[in-house]
């Protein structure tokens, strides 16, 4: 393809976009329909902003793909006596000029469009296919980056191919946010990741570190590297105390309380913060002056530690989930069961699948263990693309009480405050999960959006006594699973590793 066809492709875009433009500008105009004139100007706005979207996506991908072409091709030409630094270099500055960015965005544009034209074939296509966006596509980038080529692959494969065998359920990877995209990806990296994460988190603890940075109006922005325990802990205590503060004479919002109780204890060592943070003590709804800080009791901020028995009892190595945050490593979760964490919850999942089991109760109102358990299944609030954790969502009947609903867990969601208000007060409305389709929501123009799905995993078992002890397996024995397989003995006599553990974790409960 020469100058003069791509300039004559160039044109033929502009003609569409233009034909596109005016659909636009004509709906706006309230262009007639035949039944709901506003109905049909809202239904062609979105059709134009869902093609628009695949388009963006398909650019993208082109984009990536004459980049990395062009870097290529740069580098066959040049002359054999330039330093690879300097080569790099000058094809950084050639892009970086050409599409008016700067030399550390357009190293970033090469090496991400390096990585998905060689190693992320399947995160290119969907690219290609317009159901992946470019800020998806990098953060599969970024997430694939320390992996082996092998574990990179199993990554795609797990958000992108549906006949992978553990692909992820519920909402497809492009049809929930980027932000939320990097979290599940995470959370499987995490999992998934060749060297141990015990390993990782060792060399990671060294890099802890607390970052000042300047910023406009002002103002500046303090932040710290912790270990997970740690950063949430904090986290949840200063939220706790916040919302001990709010009432209907308190003005702030819950995050600026947060920042004032941060900056009070932060430059007064304690906690003994009168009116708080030097502001004027407000009235509660008796007429009595509000409590300084250090007069505020501290509610116990609870925090959701999923960990399998195996990996609590020092069997295996695998991952604990900490509500909020992720994978965490087991030694990490076995010392807050050590040092007496108040809100740890020791939570039986199924072997099988290694989601949560399903409990149920038919009366209206629900125990605190169904409320546990909601935390537990969604862990954040399910309407697409939130990202308000568990802490503040309230349980709501899918289906509604006085219209035949069960308070049954698969009748049960746990939107936020936010979205609970939007269902009650427009179209909006949840769907239940069915055979073939996951949970969603469904909005007043009658378009369905899917819900997340926590991707559960098996957990991992450890092998039998007779394999670590270096013992072959033999055949005959009163096993019930088959021989040399790797898995535990629970039917074995004297009892197994299986059955010392189970009655272990129903001891300490």
């Amino acid at each position: 393809m020469g100058r003069g066809a791509v300039a004559e492709a160039f044109e033929a875009i502009d003609a569409a976009l233009a034909v596109v433009r005016g659909g636009v500008a004509k709906a706006a105009c309230g262009a007639p329909a035949a039944n709901d004139p506003l109905a049909a100007v809202a239904d062609e706005c979105l059709d134009i902003l869902a093609g628009l979207a695949q388009t963006e996506a398909r650019v993208a991908a082109l984009k990536a793909e004459a980049v990395a072409t062009f870097a290529e091709s740069a580098r066959s030409i040049a002359p054999p006596d330039i330093p690879v630094q300097a080569q790099e270099m000058a094809i950084s500055a050639e892009v970086g000029c050409l599409l008016a960015i700067g030399d550390r965005a357009a190293g970033a544009l090469l090496a991400q469009s390096y990585a998905l034209t060689t190693s992320l074939p399947r995160t290119l296509e969907a690219l290609k296919a317009g159901t992946l966006s470019w800020q998806h596509a990098r953060v599969m980038v970024e997430e694939a980056a320390t992996l082996t080529p092998d574990a990179a692959t199993a990554l795609e494969a797990h958000f992108l191919d549906p006949d992978a065998p553990d692909a992820a359920r519920g909402c497809p990877a492009g049809e929930m946010p980027a932000y939320r995209f990097r979290r599940k990806a995470r959370v499987w990296r995490e999992r998934n990741h060749p060297d141990s994460i015990e390993v990782r988190h060792a060399k990671s603890v060294e890099e802890r570190c607390l970052e000042f940075a300047p910023e406009q109006d002002g103002m500046a922005r303090l932040s710290a590297y912790l270990p997970a325990d740690k950063a949430t802990a904090i986290w949840n205590r200063y939220t706790a105390i916040a919302r001990g503060f709010q009432g209907p004479n308190e003005e702030r919002t819950l995050t600026q309380l947060r920042a004032d109780l941060f900056a009070a204890t932060a430059l007064r060592g304690g906690s003994g913060c009168t009116g708080c943070c030097g502001g004027s003590a407000g009235t509660d709804d008796a007429g009595t002056a509000s409590k300084g800080l250090a007069d505020i009791p501290v509610p116990r901020a609870e925090v959701l530690v999923t960990v399998p028995v195996f990996s609590l009892l020092g069997a295996t190595d695998e991952p604990a989930m900490l509500d909020g945050y992720g994978p965490i490593p087991a030694a990490m979760a076995r010392d807050l069961v050590a040092n007496g964490a108040a809100s740890f919850y020791r939570v039986l999942v199924d072997p099988r699948d290694g989601a949560p089991l399903e409990i149920g109760r038919t009366s209206y109102r629900l125990t605190k263990a169904m409320r546990t358990w909601l935390r537990l299944r969604d862990g954040k609030c399910p309407f697409p693309g939130c990202n308000n954790n568990s802490l503040d969502n309230e349980a709501d009947h899918l289906l509604a009480w006085h219209q035949g609903g069960t308070t049954g867990i698969s009748n049960l969601g746990q939107p936020c405050p936010k979205h609970h208000r939007l269902r009650h007060t427009s179209r909006w409305r949840p769907t239940a999960a069915s055979k073939n389709e996951p949970p969603g929501w469904v909005s007043p123009s009658g378009r369905k959006y899917k819900s997340e799905h926590q991707d559960w995993e098996p957990p991992k078992l450890p092998s039998p006594p007779q394999a670590r002890a270096g013992i072959p397996s033999q055949s005959g024995s009163n096993s019930m699973m088959p021989a040399g397989k790797g898995t535990v003995d629970y039917f074995r006599l004297p009892r197994s590793l299986g059955e010392d553990c189970l009655a272990a974790y129903l001891a300490a409960r």
